[in-house]
């Protein structure tokens, strides 16, 4: 399905989706745990921001570390909650939560699309292109959003295309013969799938040399 590479459009189209998905239940209750986290509604969106923020982070510098993370400085709200470099005013409520969400993709797809082909910068699972970060960021959020559908009533059910795509980048030792978007949520640890049971850990593989690059 398509080509192999996650580009800068699959980050926003992502992201869009998510945050139109979003605003939907904006009147629920965000404070629930997301699906079997123990981060709730809210927190679950401010990681995925985080995370958005933390990739074109890595990315964008001139000469981006190969050996490190950028040293943001980061906090946990709470011991169970998630470290965080950005995270929401909460009186700005819902709204500002999707704000801040949408625009955190909006800086990773700008960084993607500026970055040179030969980049490379660190990320623990290997050192990753542009495409790779891409493509993280973008399991980031089509596998959190799952988490959220599973306590909010909302539908989501990501394109085959850039579900196949990612699984090509990231998990190309994926089972094959399953539909992309069951093999992704598979390969993430969030469901089983006929003869392959639910996995209790994963990661994916960033680096270029994995891709084939």
């Amino acid at each position: 399905m398509g080509d192999s590479l996650v580009d800068s459009g699959d980050v926003r189209t992502v992201v869009t989706q998510a945050v139109v998905a979003l605003r939907e239940v904006a009147g629920q209750d965000w404070q629930a745990p997301a699906g079997d986290l123990d981060w709730s509604c809210w927190e679950t969106v401010e990681h995925v921001a985080d995370d958005l923020f933390a990739y074109a982070g890595q990315l964008a510098a001139e000469e981006p570390p190969t050996d490190r993370y950028v040293p943001f400085g980061y906090r946990r709200s709470r011991p169970a909650a998630p470290a965080l470099t950005v995270y929401v005013d909460p009186e700005h409520g819902v709204d500002g939560l999707l704000q801040v969400l949408d625009a955190a993709g909006g800086l990773l797809a700008a960084v993607v699309r500026s970055s040179p082909a030969s980049r490379r910068a660190f990320h623990p699972y290997g050192i990753s292109d542009a495409s790779g970060f891409a493509a993280m960021g973008v399991v980031e959020v089509l596998v959190h959003l799952h988490d959220l559908a599973r306590t909010m009533t909302f539908r989501w059910t990501p394109e085959a295309d850039v579900c196949a795509r990612v699984l090509r980048r990231l998990f190309p030792d994926a089972p094959s013969g399953f539909e992309p978007w069951p093999a992704l949520l598979w390969a993430t640890g969030r469901t089983e799938l006929p003869g392959h049971p639910r996995q209790t850990s994963w990661r994916w593989q960033g680096d270029v040399l994995s891709a084939g690059r």
